[in-house]
């Protein structure tokens, strides 16, 4: 069992900036992917941000003003917002892949954040 825990949303301005971190815990052997998710009003999750071995990818909406990190040592993947917009108010879902211990591969979700950008 792999579980991640969010934190860092919250009410900001439009223009203003906000650093979401995701901590993962439990039997990690490895975390290859890691993601940030939001659900458009009425649609299915969409890809915000993720980062790989290979690199990171953005969706359009957010690339230039989001980036993503992770801190391998304390298991930690952070979202960095800035230059917010209205539109980009939404829950964000952590998600990352990779083995336990046991070798067994995970999915995990986290439970949520709220982002409230006001205009």
């Amino acid at each position: 069992q792999v579980q991640l825990v969010e934190s860092g949303g919250g009410l900001v301005q439009a223009g203003g900036s906000l650093n979401l971190s995701c901590a993962a815990s439990g039997s990690i052997f490895s975390i290859e992917v890691v993601g940030w998710y939001r659900p458009p009003p009425g649609q299915h999750r969409e890809l915000v941000a993720s980062k790989t071995s290979s690199g990171t990818d953005f969706s359009a909406s957010v690339k230039g003003r989001f980036t993503i990190s992770r801190d391998n040592i304390k298991n930690t993947v952070y979202l960095q917002m800035n230059s917010l917009k209205p539109e980009d108010t939404a829950v964000y879902y952590c998600y990352a892949e990779g083995l336990t211990r046991q070798l067994l591969r995970f999915y995990s979700w986290g439970q949520g954040t709220q982002v409230t950008v006001s205009s």
